[in-house]
């Protein structure tokens, strides 16, 4: 009679531990980067570029295959590619999108208003976004304007 009690105690603690185990076992979320790029692919100046973005990423812990995927479009000095690839990019609906420099990120806030675009190089970035907004047909009111050239100042 013991040893009965004993065993249905242990199926009912491990009834109850086994949705707790099932969902610490639930695989780690791939978090997907999308990288714009004004380059041919080839060009020797993005290379170490990109490898050091890569490498930045697995020091904070993110591994391409485990946690993160990464899509990477070049597309030179084309600015029809450039849209081309912006589209494709928007559609895969990553997490975020990197862009380098300032004539990809029109053709990608085009493409997408929900998906949030970093651009970390940009020789003028509110000029960029300047350019950007009317060439979407947005007004900048002259406050902002204003406000913007006293922060650079």
């Amino acid at each position: 009679m013991n040893n009965r009690r004993e065993f249905i105690t242990l199926l009912g603690c491990a009834a109850a531990a086994w949705p707790i185990t099932g969902r610490a076992q639930q695989p780690e979320r791939t978090r997907r980067i999308a990288i714009l790029l004004n380059a041919a692919a080839d060009d020797p100046r993005y290379q170490p570029w990109v490898g050091a973005f890569l490498q930045a990423l697995a020091l904070l812990g993110w591994t391409i295959g485990r946690n993160v995927r990464i899509d990477t479009r070049w597309s030179g000095a084309n600015a029809a590619e450039t849209r081309r690839h912006a589209a494709e990019l928007a559609a895969l609906a990553p997490d975020v999108i990197l862009a380098h420099g300032s004539s990809t990120v029109g053709p990608l806030l085009q493409a997408t208003r929900t998906v949030p675009i970093v651009f970390p190089i940009a020789a003028d970035p509110v000029g960029a976004n300047l350019n950007t907004a009317k060439a979407l047909g947005l007004d900048v009111p002259a406050t902002l304007l204003a406000r913007a050239d006293e922060v650079i100042e």
